[in-house]
């Protein structure tokens, strides 16, 4: 079942052309009011990285939310060509729907290059393996109004700290997740790319929520991401475990700003993420 889970998500950010620069993605048949972030965010890039030649892999994206995506109906993809340079080319791509655009990524891509190395460490946390998953971790805390937990799942996430998000507590602006995909994934380094994309919206948010003992469970809670940024450092395979330290520095005026550093299990950082998004209570 992961194994299928993961193949529609390959389906779902395998974009149908539909012009030049346009294309056109469809959402998985899932009962969601607006469609997932990271998965128009994914979607952008796979309309972006389609214009660009293949010896050139994404480096970086910024990324603005506008609207809430309606997932009843097709998103259209419309990427600006900005400039492709000796070493570097710049895409800028919108998402419409309704007539209206919902989403706005600029990505970079850029030749291999040597350069400077260095990176910070990974922090010393528990392996996955005898981690519980989060659906493990949702029945254990009793939650009851949770039917979407049974779903397919094509990313699998373990988080090393835990708070039960039926009883929340005030806790330290950090946490640590493991996560991967769900299944196999072919050797196409762009796609493991996409899926960390799309995975990298999943928890980072909550980190702000931690220090006022708020949960994403709540029903009381609105939150959604205003933008995102990814910068992309090495190689990685998104089918392997990856180590997602989060932490927010601070959280005012209705909205939260997150960070998180993407590594490998062996160590080596391959991405840096940050959001802010807007985290509300609800009347």
């Amino acid at each position: 079942m992961p194994q299928h889970a993961v193949d529609e998500l390959i389906d779902v950010l395998d974009l149908e052309p539909i012009e030049v620069n346009i294309f056109r993605g469809v959402s998985p048949q899932e009962d969601r009011q607006r469609i997932f972030g990271g998965q128009v965010a994914g979607q952008a890039l796979v309309a972006a990285a389609r214009t660009v030649d293949t010896d050139r892999r994404v480096h970086s994206l910024h990324a603005y939310f506008l609207r809430a995506g309606d997932p009843r109906v097709p998103v259209l993809y419309e990427v600006e060509r900005l400039r492709d340079g000796g070493s570097f080319s710049t895409r800028r791509v919108a998402a419409i729907q309704h007539g209206k655009v919902i989403f706005n990524l600029s990505a970079s891509f850029q030749a291999a290059e040597e350069g400077f190395d260095h990176a910070f460490p990974m922090p010393d946390v528990p392996p996955p393996d005898g981690i519980p998953t989060l659906r493990d971790r949702v029945l254990a805390a009793g939650v009851a109004a949770a039917p979407w937990i049974d779903r397919p799942r094509p990313i699998d996430i373990r988080h090393v700290e835990w708070t039960d998000p039926g009883s929340p507590r005030p806790v330290e602006p950090r946490q640590h997740v493991w996560l991967r995909a769900d299944g196999r994934l072919p050797d196409d380094p762009l796609l493991h790319t996409i899926v960390l994309t799309y995975a990298s919206d999943m928890t980072l948010l909550d980190t702000a929520t931690l220090p006022h003992g708020a949960s994403w469970f709540d029903p009381t809670r609105f939150m959604a991401s205003l933008d995102h940024a990814m910068w992309f450092h090495r190689p990685f395979r998104a089918d392997d475990w990856l180590l997602y330290a989060q932490d927010s520095p601070s959280a005012s005026g209705g909205r939260g700003l997150a960070r998180g550093l993407v590594f490998t299990r062996d160590g080596t950082l391959v991405a840096t993420v940050m959001q802010e998004g807007l985290i509300r209570k609800v009347r």
